[in-house]
């Protein structure tokens, strides 16, 4: 076997535990609304139209934050079209995803689920074919209290007290040539400037996000976050990170690895906006938003047709994942909390279906992907302050980013519910031996450890099968030295008391 080892102390931190890290996404794309979180008529729907079925495995997962409404769609959207009655509501094309959009689904049911759901929204302004004065409207619509012509439009539409939405995104992905309203880093810069500047004129206490690069192998990249950068530093809080992942070629090991491209993307956009901020002579420091990220098999996207004749709600990016998908989210989990003095927001993309977690048979079934269990365990496990921990490990190399550890580990520490160890091993052909050194600690003993694991690395869960990948215990476990036995390419949750 492999042999690596890691040592705690809680005098080394990170940051606090940013709950915002667990956020998702929900966007008008597929069946991600409807005939996900929303459908009239299933067995399990409610009074308001949604999958009561989704909403227990959306609280189960641990979500505490949700974007909306894009994403691709948002650069083309008209929010006024999704609130008021919906048989007055038009159907619209929407260009982003070839698709008929019926506005069953605005604002105000949005706002709704999210009660249920006990969720913060992260509401997206369309900077595509939209600017200024819409971003304006919308904000009032949803956060002034009354006595205008659209709060008062919002109190007849039967929501008496203002949403109170604090995060807004200034559009989406807006350096992506298939953007609708792609703009220039300068024009989009200048354009997203004048938004912030006019929507804090009405709210100085909102959080806003700039849109960052859409991938960090956009040939704009880090250009795109200086320019934009220099334009809105001190109007803006967040610049947003995107990035996906998918196995190429057979090449299990590099994919494991992935989470190495996304730690040097982090440090790339935090590098270029401290220089902006230097140069500017700025205090500010700005955080990043890592408001798009997930394994998707982007490549099978790419080669299919798109929808004919502009189907509602088709079946699209419906990625069935397997177990190493789900060590790779985990990877992916693991390096946003390690740099959780930075990244201080971040939503898997999407929640239903679409690349999701959670998935759903129209008027039947629901069930957990195998994604949906490294995101529940840290949502759930993660607490007080991350830890600065440095594994010592063993190192294998790939095509794509050179030398990699096998073990990728992070450790949370809270004097109430003590201290969680995350850690994904890598290695394709044997177990990593774990070795804690938790000394600074005092006495620990291990209350909790579980392994996501399967000896085929390509197993499913299915509706007819929905527990065939799912956390178990591992009973490989020594008190002296304290060790975990990690199997190869395995999710490993490790709680100390």
């Amino acid at each position: 076997m492999h042999n690596a080892r890691l040592t705690i102390d809680p005098a080394f931190t990170v940051a606090p535990v940013r709950r915002r890290t667990f956020g998702t996404f929900v966007e008008h794309l597929g069946r991600c609304v409807y005939t996900g979180i929303y459908e009239p008529g299933h067995p399990s729907a409610d009074e308001d139209g949604f999958r009561r079925d989704v909403l227990e495995l959306t609280r189960e997962l641990g979500v505490t934050t949700v974007r909306y409404p894009g994403g691709n769609f948002v650069s083309g959207y008209r929010w006024e079209d999704g609130v008021g009655p919906r048989e007055r509501r038009p159907r619209r094309l929407d260009l982003a995803w070839h698709s008929t959009e019926t506005n069953e689904v605005g604002v105000e049911e949005f706002m709704a689920w999210c009660g249920k759901a006990g969720l913060e929204p992260m509401m997206a302004v369309n900077l595509g074919t939209r600017g200024v004065q819409e971003a304006l409207d919308l904000l009032e619509y949803c956060n002034h209290h009354s006595g205008t012509t659209l709060s008062d439009l919002r109190v007849a539409n039967g929501a008496k007290e203002p949403y109170g939405i604090r995060m807004w995104c200034l559009g989406n992905e807006m350096d992506g040539p298939w953007q609708i309203g792609h703009k220039s880093a300068r024009e989009y810069g200048r354009l997203a400037a004048e938004t912030a500047r006019a929507m804090r004129m009405a709210d100085p206490g909102l959080e806003l996000v700039a849109c960052g690069s859409s991938s960090s192998s956009m040939p704009t990249f880090g250009a795109w976050e200086a320019t934009v950068l220099e334009e809105t530093y001190d109007l803006v809080d967040f610049i947003s990170c995107h990035a996906y992942y998918e196995e190429k070629d057979g090449d299990l090991g590099g994919f494991l690895a992935c989470a190495t491209d996304m730690e040097r993307f982090i440090a790339s956009v935090v590098a270029t906006a401290d220089h902006v901020g230097a140069r500017l002579r700025s205090r500010k420091k700005i955080n990043l938003s890592f408001d798009e990220w997930n394994v998707w098999y982007l490549s099978r996207f790419q080669a299919a047709e798109p929808p004919a004749d502009w189907p509602v709600a088709p079946p699209l990016l419906e990625d069935h994942y397997h177990l190493a998908d789900a060590v790779a989210v985990g990877g992916l989990l693991i390096t946003l909390l390690r740099n959780s003095d930075r990244v201080t927001a971040a939503c898997l993309a999407q929640l239903v279906n679409v690349i999701a977690p959670i998935m759903t048979e129209p008027g039947g079934r629901a069930w957990k992907q195998t994604t949906f269990h490294p995101f529940s365990q840290a949502a759930r496990h993660a607490a007080g302050q991350v830890l600065r921990v440095e594994p010592v490990s063993p190192s294998y190399d790939t095509a794509e980013y050179g030398e990699v550890p096998l073990l990728h580990a992070v450790a949370t520490h809270d004097e109430r519910q003590g201290t969680t160890v995350f850690a994904i091993n890598r290695a394709t052909d044997r177990p990593l031996a774990l070795e804690i050194d938790a000394r600074a600690l005092g006495g620990v003993r291990v209350v909790e450890a579980t392994t996501l694991t399967d000896p085929d690395v390509y197993a499913r869960n299915t509706a007819d099968d929905p527990d065939r990948i799912t956390p178990r215990p591992n009973p490989d476990v020594q008190h002296d030295p304290l060790t975990v036995l990690l199997p190869p390419v395995s999710w490993n949750m490790i709680r100390l008391a």
